[in-house]
């Protein structure tokens, strides 16, 4: 049985994603997501070592990528437990986070 996660961006994340600059800083915002979304798959839904991560409700959850101004986060949220899916629906600023 696999154990990993599969995981995906929904089209709107995918935009916000596309939008997202990759800046000449290491790591980038974009290699920031894209780190994210390997713990993701690797380890579930559940990402307790990432900065202000809080389970909005009880499949959706959220962190912070970048601290400062702006603060980008993320969120995603459960679609198939038993199939072991998810879809990350934000990733942004804070201003305009969806919670």
């Amino acid at each position: 049985m696999n154990s990993s996660w599969e995981v995906r961006l929904s089209e709107s994340a995918g935009k916000q994603y596309r939008k997202l600059k990759k800046s000449g800083t290491k790591p980038s915002i974009n290699d920031t997501i894209d780190f994210l979304i390997t713990e993701l798959r690797k380890m579930g839904p559940e990402r307790v070592n990432w900065p202000n991560y809080s389970k909005l409700s009880s499949n959706t959850y959220h962190c912070h990528l970048k601290k400062g101004r702006p603060t980008y986060v993320a969120c995603w949220k459960i679609m198939d437990l038993k199939l072991k899916r998810i879809e990350v629906y934000y990733v942004g600023t804070h201003e305009n986070a969806p919670y």
